[in-house]
């Protein structure tokens, strides 16, 4: 790549983008060089374990950082609970008028709420949407992204050739290039609700992956926990790549995590930038938290040595191998440089922020005039740090001498009390130099206010608050004739479970695996031969797997599909094939039902297993659209890139290749140190999978909700069953019809049938 066009790129595109976690953090980030930065209030935010900020806090993040060209992102990146929804739209008002430069957001249903009625907030596709092909791209762009993080997992060339499609579709994309690794793929990892009701989808995660499990045979005690991520070195290939941000991760992390690390990244970028060679030196990002580094999944290298077998710090460990040193007085100096390092760190930091402040800045208001002269109001406004600005503004009809109801201060005062709010503290108003006995019409001084608002508002139009009309809910719309009970479905994965097809009248899905051999029309011939069965997509298809899944749908163009990929639904769409939304889109919400609806044409939807009796209750079904529930399902609880089995039961094979996806039908378990068993299981051409020890196995919401849900839904895939015998299915299939049709006598068999089993998410909810 040519050193100008590097250049050029570098200067034109290439943003910084640094995490903030709390206050000093954030202003650790700006004196670092940070472009931007992300952080959240103590809502509607998926680190709820930082420290975060107060909505004051964050208006006067915002000035800070646009002092020094920086931007600043909020997160809500969670999903949204129905009743939350009148908080949300409130914050929502309040955030159009604090001139934030982006949301990141996970939630369907905000992209709804922002696109129809708070158009002028720019919004970001959180990671834990899960964006990893083209179809995603396009959908995210349909319904209001501007931006979408790119999943993790993705290497180089997956990352170059999504930016490119992107940008064709006015999508830019950001990539995470430093810090902590999930080894689930973000938004699809279950662990942590399932394990302690804390879930990852809801800022909470207990990080089961960082867990200490009982031994496993290749001698791990974490063999779930991966090192820290760093592209510190990959730098060119980012940018070749036409990446528009680099996001480092560490949101949990302290103001001196992030000016190290920021530090760090800004030398590094400015280096490439002016001689395009990179700094050798990268020694700094050893000296805070960090778990050793590795870059493999962007170099498409997974290998065992993506693991470490040690979740805590490994800077000293680090700083003592570095050195050298055997010896108790060695390792002892070696770790006093390390803390001595780390204090001259920090007291650099300390002397560069000392004067920053988010305090509110101070706001007089003086009203003057006299009769025939217009009314005059002089606005000041004084920061933390010294900086003053005057405004004035002036009514535009004179002032008249007043005949009945005089220009009362106390009523001035009323109508802009307002002006004290999250920016300002307003002091006393002064009326000093008003004149008595005077008189303005009302709409002048509703003109005047807007006026003073409007420069207060950094000279931007301030927008008036939205109410936005609550949703209907609608009645299960069925045929003439058709009975309005819930009728059910199951799902199958296997050809041999064909005969299921002969023993009962339910929808019959079969799902398709997250790899396919290229050019193979294997699945392509058993949908056209068997076109009883309706095609169900995973979550996950990158790459070349997306477009054998896209060759599936032109190929055999069914009438109907699931699809738990928004990129296949968005295929979906422009082919005119009718689609339900599965149950890893993880839909908690109205207005995520709405946005599938309106924008993806979507017909149906699963509601999320996460959430509890009541919240799905108040959910409001739209016009012409089915509601699904599984009520019998092995629980996921993450699926990987990597390989689960490396560090278990241990493999031949240094890295996985593409084979692995294809081949490989390893099972096994690993249990922690609380005597928990989890299974580790694949379906052959699928990614490796942990599922819970107990099956998900929940009748109470046939009484609860039938009139809710069109369709009760239950797993029969044996994926993620683990060491447990095979169900006799057809039995199954019976107790679960008699139940759905009203029989409830079947439910001490269907106990009996899957004894190992839980609904503890139907009661405890998000």
């Amino acid at each position: 790549m040519a050193y100008d066009r590097i250049k050029h790129m570098m200067k034109s595109r290439v943003e910084l983008l640094a995490p903030g976690g709390n206050a000093e953090a954030i202003k650790a980030a700006i004196v670092a060089g940070a472009n931007a930065v992300y952080c959240g209030l103590d809502m509607f935010n998926a680190r709820n374990r930082a420290t975060n900020l107060s909505f004051d806090d964050l208006c006067g993040v915002v000035r800070l950082a646009h002092q020094h060209e920086c931007q600043v992102f909020l997160t809500l990146n969670v999903v949204i609970l129905e009743q939350e929804m009148p908080a949300l739209i409130k914050l929502l008002n309040r955030l159009v008028n604090i001139n934030l430069d982006g949301i990141i957001v996970q939630d369907l249903g905000v992209f709804n709420l922002v696109k129809k009625y708070f158009p002028t907030l720019d919004i970001h596709a959180s990671t834990q949407l899960t964006t990893h092909n083209e179809g995603q791209i396009q959908f995210l762009g349909r319904i209001g992204a501007s931006r979408v993080n790119l999943s993790r997992e993705l290497n180089l060339q997956e990352v170059k050739t999504l930016t490119s499609f992107a940008h064709d579709h006015d999508v830019l994309t950001e990539v995470f290039v430093h810090g902590a690794l999930c080894i689930a793929f973000s938004g699809q990892c279950y662990s942590s609700s399932v394990s302690v009701g804390n879930s990852g989808n809801r800022g909470r995660c207990s990080q089961a992956c960082r867990d200490e499990y009982e031994t496993t045979a290749t001698g791990n005690k974490f063999p779930l926990n991966l090192k820290d991520n760093s592209a510190y070195f990959d730098l060119p290939e980012l940018v070749d790549a036409g990446v528009d941000s680099l996001k480092i991760e560490g949101r949990i992390k302290g103001a001196h995590y992030v000016y190290t690390v920021v530090d760090s990244w800004r030398k590094q970028m400015d280096k490439f930038e002016e001689t395009g060679q990179l700094l050798s030196d990268d020694s700094n990002l050893h000296k805070v938290f960090n778990r050793d580094f590795t870059n493999s999944f962007l170099k498409g290298n997974l290998t065992k040595g993506m693991f470490i077998d040690n979740p805590r710090d490994h800077s000293v460990e680090h700083a003592v191998t570095k050195s050298q040193a055997v010896s108790i007085p060695q390792i002892h100096k070696a770790k006093q440089s390390l803390y001595d390092e780390r204090n001259k760190l920090g007291d650099e930091l300390a002397d560069k922020i000392k004067d920053l402040s988010i305090a509110k800045q101070a706001l007089a208001l003086n009203f003057s005039g006299q009769i025939n002269e217009p009314l005059v109001l002089t606005l000041q406004v004084t920061g933390s740090n010294g900086l003053d600005a005057t405004h004035v503004v002036e009514s535009n009809e004179p002032l008249k001498k007043a005949m009945q109801s005089t220009l009362d201060p106390a009523a001035i005062q009323k109508r802009f009390k307002g002006f004290n709010n999250a920016r300002y503290a307003m002091e006393p108003v002064n009326f000093e130099n008003l004149a008595d006995n005077l008189s303005l019409p009302f709409k002048e001084l509703a003109e005047l206010k807007n006026k003073a608002a409007f420069i207060l508002n950094d000279s931007i139009e301030v927008v008036a608050n939205i109410d936005v009309p609550a949703l209907v809910n609608h009645p299960k719309k069925h045929a003439e004739g058709v009975s309005n009970e819930p009728s059910m479905s199951i799902l199958i994965a296997d050809e041999k479970d064909l005969y299921l097809c002969d023993t009962t009248d339910a929808d019959i899905y079969f799902k398709l695996p997250e790899s396919f051999k290229k050019g193979c029309t294997k699945y392509i011939d058993l949908l056209l031969q068997n076109p009883r069965l309706i095609p169900w997509f995973p979550a996950v298809l990158i790459g070349k797997d997306y477009l054998e899944a896209v060759k599936i749908l032109e190929q055999v163009a069914p009438k109907r599909i699931v699809s738990n990929n928004t990129g296949i639904a968005h295929k979906s769409v422009e082919m005119g094939i009718d689609w339900i939304a599965g149950p890893f889109l993880n839909t908690t919400n109205s207005y995520a039902l709405l946005t599938l609806q309106e924008e993806l044409n979507c017909s149906g939807a699963f509601i999320s297993n996460e959430i509890n009796r009541m919240q799905i209750k108040k959910i409001a079904r739209p016009k012409n659209f089915k509601l699904l529930y599984s009520i019998y399902h092995p629980i996921l609880m993450m699926t990987s890139r990597q390989c689960f089995f490396q560090q278990t039961v241990g493999c031949k094979k240094p890295s996985i290749e593409d084979g692995c996806m294809l081949k490989c039908e390893k099972a096994t378990t690993i249990t922690n140190v609380k005597g928990v068993s989890f299974a580790i299981d694949k379906q052959k051409g699928g990614y490796p999978s942990i599922y819970n020890d107990e099956q998900f196995l929940n009748l109470d919401v046939i009484n609860d909700l039938s009139e809710k849900f069109d369709e009760f839904f239950i797993d029969l895939t044996n994926i993620g069953a683990g060491s447990k015998a095979e169900q006799n299915k057809t039995q199954l299939i019976e107790y679960f019809e008699q139940i759905i049709g009203g029989q409830s006598s079947a439910k001490e068999q269907l106990n009996q049938m899957v004894p190992l089993s839980t609904m503890a998410q139907y009661r405890q909810g998000l």
